[in-house]
């Protein structure tokens, strides 16, 4: 794996140099942004929109709530999983950075002396998002276009090939999507538990959530056994 980074003329090592290119012809203060934000901003606003998609889903207090918290909890035990298994593949593939074989980059940020595949960064922020996908579709989706501006941020400074990042993607995309069956089985049960306990059930449900429409719902049934009530009486 590591040969394929010997060759200019490699596709991966050209789309390189095409979108680190960008970093060049930039602004100074623009890169620092896109320092910071492929460094750690798009990591934080992950987070964030956990927290996020967390607090909606405990709002609305649905029936499928304790279900929808427990895939909220697989999404970072996911990304935690995804970077354990990346240890070995990194270990085992060996890839050198790029700025160590290529010259030209422009490198913006220094003392990266690990193995450049797979991109950790890529692979934490795609098994969020697509562990956010399993819980909630719309708020998955923005998830999921954090993790590919994260993945352009990564080659963009200069750290890490366009196919480190796909690799990424592909091993978040992996462990998300095919332990979340067993995840959901052990972690759903879990959650419906938290939900029913009085000092951590605000975890799965606010407060209150859901009663206006149960007892709606109770009472127009009320109102029906009243009507047929009385049209048995008439009878």
């Amino acid at each position: 794996m590591a040969g394929l980074a010997e060759s200019g003329s490699n596709p991966d090592v050209d789309l390189l140099y095409d979108i680190n290119g960008l970093a060049k012809d930039a602004p100074h203060w623009f890169d620092r942004v896109m320092e910071f934000v492929g460094e750690y901003g798009l990591l934080l606003a992950m987070v964030l929109l956990v927290l996020w998609c967390w607090w909606s889903v405990r709002r609305r207090g649905a029936e499928d709530a304790a279900s929808s918290v427990a895939a909220l909890v697989w999404a970072p035990l996911a990304a935690a999983v995804a970077v354990l298994v990346n240890v070995p593949i990194r270990g085992f593939v060996e890839r050198p950075r790029p700025f160590l074989d290529h010259q030209g980059l422009d490198v913006l940020v220094a003392g990266k002396t690990d193995y450049s595949f797979v991109s950790d960064h890529a692979t934490i922020t795609m098994a969020l998002g697509v562990g956010l996908f399993v819980a909630n579709r719309k708020f998955g989706l923005v998830g999921i276009g954090l993790a590919l501006l994260e993945g352009f941020c990564r080659v963009y400074m200069g750290v890490h090939y366009p196919t480190d990042v796909v690799g990424g993607f592909a091993l978040g995309t992996a462990v998300a999507l095919l332990l979340s069956p067993v995840a959901m089985a052990l972690l759903t049960p879990l959650m419906k538990a938290v939900e029913g306990s009085r000092r951590l059930g605000w975890v799965v449900r606010a407060r209150g959530a859901g009663r206006g429409q149960k007892s709606v719902v109770s009472g127009a049934r009320s109102e029906r056994s009243v009507d047929s009530e009385e049209r048995g009486l008439a009878a």
